[in-house]
């Protein structure tokens, strides 16, 4: 028996989150796992209604379940930073979500911006360092409104964090066995202190993995080869900022928003997995958002908690439904409503 906590959060959220949860009912019937899910309110408009961003007892409660399942945080009567840093960064850090896991992948028949490139050039893996780095919030103002004025924002790189990560990505680097091969994206030549500890504990924990190649880049160049040379890549480690930049040129080269999943994982912990794509508040109501993000995010979460075979069914399903159905990835120009792709997958399932 899974249980699992549900946070449809903003906008487009919900509706997102219910095909998901569809699809695990479908999936859970075939593969003859059970469940258990418990919503939670948390999002923009709990704020407004109470001032509260989370209860105090909500990290708490939220670690006794073995994952979370999370829609899309934002709200449009709130003013931004608020949701993200009161509900999304405080739960991975208190949750220790370090490694923030991001899928790129290319499926048949969905429509890539690259020329030339299709789906065997499209598949590798991003792992973000998560609960360090610049979005940790260490720094400050002087003279603050005043002509005078000096900000400071400073990048916390751990000796401990930034091994776990690097340590994660070779591991999943062998459990993939695709290329084998995990390149550092950086900026040795410019944070020589942040970035210098990044490249000794890459090389030191990469000796222990004499199976798997090590490659290095600089993150400008990075975000060159994956437009250029996606294929060069099968797993990338790299900071918070950093992270957080190229996986977002990562969804665009794969299809989009729509089809982008992310999972904040605490390997001895829990982890909790969403579609990247924010809540979309435009879209609200209207039954025209892409799910698909959101269904692979349950594949993800799936195979996070052993379900293999089940997350591959999933993404099959996904793939099936992309190659043969949907005529885009953008919202409302699907050819289905946001149901309907739903429906889809079920149907693929066997469902």
């Amino acid at each position: 028996m899974y249980r699992i906590a549900v946070i449809p959060g903003d906008g487009t959220g919900p509706e997102q989150v219910r095909e998901g949860l569809k699809v695990l009912a479908a999936i859970a019937k075939k593969f003859n796992f059970a469940y258990e899910t418990v919503e939670f309110d948390y999002g923009g408009e709990r704020f407004l209604k109470t001032g509260e961003v989370l209860p105090p007892d909500a990290v708490d409660e939220l670690k006794t379940f073995d994952a979370i399942y999370l829609g899309a945080i934002g709200h449009p009567d709130v003013k931004p930073g608020i949701l993200e840093k009161g509900i999304l960064l405080t739960l991975r850090f208190a949750l220790d979500q370090y490694v923030n896991l991001r899928p790129v992948k290319l499926f048949p028949g969905v429509e890539c911006p690259l020329k030339g490139k299709g789906p065997e050039d499209i598949d590798f893996v991003v792992v973000r360092e998560n609960t360090e780095g610049l979005y940790t919030g260490s720094g400050g103002f002087l003279k603050k409104g005043t002509p005078d004025e000096v900000a400071i924002q400073t990048s916390i790189n751990t000796r401990k964090g930034v091994e776990r990560c690097i340590r994660f990505a070779f591991e999943y680097c062998r459990k993939r066995n695709k290329a084998k091969k995990v390149t550092l994206c950086g900026k040795t030549n410019v944070l020589t202190y942040a970035f210098n500890l990044w490249e000794r504990v890459f090389h030191e924990v990469g000796q222990e993995y004499p199976d798997i190649e090590r490659d290095y880049a600089h993150v400008d160049a990075i975000c060159m080869w994956m437009v250029k040379n996606p294929e060069w890549f099968d797993v990338i480690v790299t900071d918070n900022m950093f992270g957080d930049i190229i996986t977002d040129l990562g969804a665009m080269i794969q299809g989009g928003m729509g089809i982008a999943a992310g999972g904040n994982i605490n390997p001895e912990g829990v982890s909790m997995f969403e579609p990247i794509g924010g809540s979309a508040p435009k879209y609200t109501g209207k039954n025209v958002i892409n799910p698909l993000a959101a269904v692979m995010s349950m594949a993800m979460l799936l195979e996070h908690l052993g379900e293999n075979a089940a997350s591959q069914a999933v993404e099959e399903a996904v793939k099936l439904a992309c190659a043969n159905n949907l005529k885009s990835m953008a919202a409302g120009r699907m050819g289905y409503s946001t149901s309907e792709v739903g429906d889809l997958i079920v149907g693929y399932l066997g469902g």
